[in-house]
């Protein structure tokens, strides 16, 4: 590891590198990682950006997220488990909503499983619970876990 962490819009060359982090960062056992299929429908999309961390030449984590309207969603987020513990997930989610603001966005939407550890990186950049799908993800062994929709209004960012 060089230490020294960019990020830059993905490019679809970049698609191998960011499923290599996507496998070694999602847990199979709820089969949230998307296909490298559904990875590159966001690259024909205008309103899509995949963002990717690099370390050197090696992918360390990626981002990719979506405008609608005056709000933005991030689809996913991910930090190779090498990784973790060096900021990237902050560098990433601080990329996606400073790309999103310039895009128009006023309003920040996520979704994730209610026991990843991730809440506390989300919950650090300031979102909120706003809603709650019960029983929503079904692991491998059986057990049912909530979806989580989390929230930050970014009206107040440009206030400043």
């Amino acid at each position: 590891m060089t230490g020294t962490v960019r990020i830059v819009t993905a490019r679809v060359g970049d698609v191998p590198a960011v499923m290599r982090v996507m496998e070694a960062a999602f847990d199979a056992a709820y089969g949230e990682a998307w296909s490298a299929a559904q990875l590159l429908t966001l690259f024909a999309l205008p309103s899509a950006r995949v963002a990717v961390a690099w370390d050197g030449d090696r992918a360390c984590g990626f981002s990719a997220a979506r405008m609608a309207g005056p709000e933005s969603e991030l689809l996913l987020l991910a930090v190779d488990p090498a990784d973790r513990g060096r900021g990237i997930g902050q560098r990433l989610m601080d990329d996606w909503q400073a790309w999103a603001a310039e895009q128009g966005a006023e309003d920040y939407f996520l979704e994730m499983r209610a026991d990843n550890d991730a809440i506390h990186l989300y919950a650090r950049a300031g979102f909120s619970e706003c809603g709650r799908r019960a029983a929503y993800y079904r692991g491998r062994d059986g057990v049912m876990r909530d979806a989580i929709t989390m929230r930050r209004s970014g009206r107040n960012d440009r206030s400043s």
